[in-house]
């Protein structure tokens, strides 16, 4: 199955809703839309709660810049979005206050683009006679049919002062990449670049390989500490408990 860059969708679809999180996900006109639960009674926020909400606002907002690619490979769930939020579960947490940061997204080693039934491709970043490549576990002279091998570049910006992830795809030939070891590389300055990621997918007809992005990227990291999770818990109003139908906020 290949997710389009646009769903022909005129109405609103419900893709899930999370009880537990207070949060409910629709398919509306194409946009993936989250919406809290409305209720008169206040809802409850738990430590658990608190980071699986971090963890879905953040699947939310990567998703929402990686669909613009002209093509998405998700097989493995009854929608490319749930395959590839199952995916994005495993991925650290990352802690963002609520009104100055809440479209943020961050560029992370992890970050799934593709989930199939082929081999996952091996990749890693490294160099070739001095110059910055992306290694690959491809062997070198195979022939296969009807192949496509989709380059993935994933790129970490600052928007209106919000990191924000990019990302854009172009196909590439086994003809450009280089033969190190018997295995293919893709070998450019730009594989040296640190506010980048990059992941190889192989398609052979519907099927695909599963990858994820590499990368040197490391401003992710220091919004995964307690003092991120302590201010971002802040500006939520902090934990909010309830014992016997009331509310005890810390």
């Amino acid at each position: 199955m290949i997710m389009k860059k646009k769903s022909t969708s005129k109405g609103m679809l419900m893709l899930g809703r999370f009880k537990k999180l207070g949060v409910t996900f629709y398919l509306r006109q194409g946009e993936i839309v989250g919406r809290t639960a409305t209720t008169d009674a206040r809802k409850s926020r738990t430590m658990p709660q608190f980071v699986q909400r971090q963890k879905m606002r953040h699947t939310i907002a990567l998703w929402k810049r990686l669909k613009f690619c002209d093509e998405l490979y998700f097989t493995q769930h009854k929608t490319a979005y749930l395959n590839f939020a199952s995916l994005t579960n495993r991925l650290p947490v990352v802690y963002v206050l609520k009104k100055l940061m809440k479209d943020a997204s961050f560029l992370m080693p992890g970050i799934p683009v593709s989930d199939g039934t082929l081999p996952t491709i091996q990749l890693q970043l490294g160099e070739v006679n001095g110059v910055p490549a992306l290694l690959t576990g491809l062997k070198a002279g195979e022939q296969i049919f009807n192949e496509k091998l989709l380059l993935y570049t994933a790129e970490q910006t600052i928007e209106c002062k919000e990191p924000r992830v990019k990302f854009c795809m172009r196909e590439v030939s086994r003809l450009e990449m280089t033969v190190v070891d018997g295995h293919l590389a893709l070998v450019n300055e730009e594989f040296a670049d640190e506010m980048k990621g990059w992941a190889l997918v192989q398609t052979i007809d519907d099927r695909c390989s599963p990858q994820t992005i590499v990368t040197r990227c490391t401003l992710y990291q220091q919004y995964t500490t307690d003092e991120a999770r302590d201010e971002a818990l802040k500006s939520y109003g902090g934990l909010i408990k309830i014992d016997k139908d009331k509310f005890i906020q810390s």
